[in-house]
Parts: structure tokens; C-alpha cells; sequence
């Protein structure tokens, strides 16, 4: 049998993906942005909610930037108040090297216990962050369809022994929204400021 020769279509195209991996790239080229991993899921969706000052709000408000968007509780004994520390560092540290970029972006926390988290609530805790974090509250109604919408799963448990207050079970993710609404991909909150705003730079283009 006659070895295969670069006639062979496949072995061709084979061939000019591997010479693309391996000539690097020249001067003022790049290669060719990619596809954002949560552009077909379906994440997202219309909301009006309101925010720590008590007014409505709408995602409408945010047409035409990016929303950084967190749920959470303010009332989370560990974890949320870290997710979010995590993910203003990385917003500030946006801010400092690409202000232009941070200016529309928009970050955002919505409660997954608006029985507790009124606005007054929020306004404490968005302020100990971020002056732009944007807190959002409603009716138990309205927090489940928004995380329906949102695919954020919540469910209240009973209060610990020796307790008086009950804990929120919670999906843990942080999903950047483009210009339009659509889901771009996930931000990694666990991570520090650095790989935080790398990823926002990433996919905010």
C-alpha cells in the first residue's frame, strides 16, 4: 500500500493546524478571539428587583455594559463575604490597569434570602466592598425567578444547633453577562485579584 501523501484533504488540513500552532504569531497579529463557553447555555434574563436604596431596578438599567453578576446572602457566616471580597480585589485591581474596561463593567450581588436582606441590609454590606456593587433584593416571588433564570440553585436549612438563624444552601458562581444580557463565561471568585481581572479581561472585549 502507498504511503499517504499531503494530496489527501484530511492530511492537509491536518498539517495547517499544526504549522498555526507552531509559527508564532507577528507583530501586531493575534490570533482569533475565542468563543465564549457559556454563549449557547441560556443563563440570564429580564428582572426587576430593587437595589440597597431601596429604587427599582430593571436589566434593562445595564444595557450596553457587562454585569458581573454573584448570588449570595448576607447573612453567609463564611463564604459569600469572601467571594465577594475576592471579587472586588479584582475589580479594583481592573480599575487601576484598565479603567476604561472597569467603567463598563458592572458588578452585582443578589441575595438568595430577601426575607433578611432587605435594602438597608444590603447597603451596609455592598458599601464594605465596593462603592459601584450593586445590591439587589425582592419578593421571595421575584428572587425565584431570577434564579431560576439565572440557573442558581437556593434552598433554606434549619438553624444549627445552639442557633437562632437558618443557612441558605446555594449554587457558588460568578457569571460576567455581555453588553446584551447573554451569559460569557464563569469568573473564578476563589481565586486572587490577579486571575480575577485576567478573566474579565478575557472574555470583556
Amino acid at each position: 500500500m502507498a504511503a499517504p501523501t499531503m494530496n489527501n484533504p484530511l492530511l492537509s488540513v491536518l498539517a495547517m493546524l499544526l504549522l498555526a500552532i507552531a509559527t508564532p504569531l507577528l507583530p501586531g497579529c493575534s490570533r482569533p478571539a475565542e468563543d465564549a463557553p457559556l454563549a449557547d447555555s441560556g443563563i440570564g434574563g429580564p428582572f426587576t428587583l430593587i437595589d440597597q436604596n431601596g429604587r427599582k431596578v430593571s436589566d434593562s438599567d445595564f444595557a450596553g455594559k457587562y454585569r458581573l453578576i454573584y448570588f449570595g446572602y448576607t447573612f453567609c457566616p463564611d463564604v459569600c463575604p469572601v467571594d465577594v471580597q475576592n471579587l472586588m480585589k479584582g475589580f479594583r485591581l481592573l480599575e487601576q490597569r484598565n479603567p476604561g474596561l472597569a467603567a463598563d463593567v458592572q458588578p452585582i450581588f443578589i441575595t438568595v434570602d430577601p426575607a433578611r436582606d432587605t435594602p438597608t441590609v444590603l447597603n451596609t454590606f455592598v458599601r464594605a466592598f465596593h462603592p459601584r456593587l450593586i445590591g439587589l433584593t425582592g419578593s421571595e416571588a421575584d428572587i425565584a425567578a431570577v434564579a431560576k433564570r439565572y440557573a442558581i440553585f437556593y434552598q433554606k436549612m434549619p438553624a444549627p444547633a445552639g442557633s437562632t438563624g437558618y443557612l441558605v444552601n446555594h449554587s457558588r458562581q460568578t457569571v460576567l453577562f455581555g453588553r446584551t444580557g447573554k451569559a460569557i463565561a464563569l469568573i473564578p471568585q476563589d481565586k486572587d485579584a490577579e486571575a480575577i481581572a485576567a478573566e474579565i479581561e478575557r472574555w470583556a472585549r
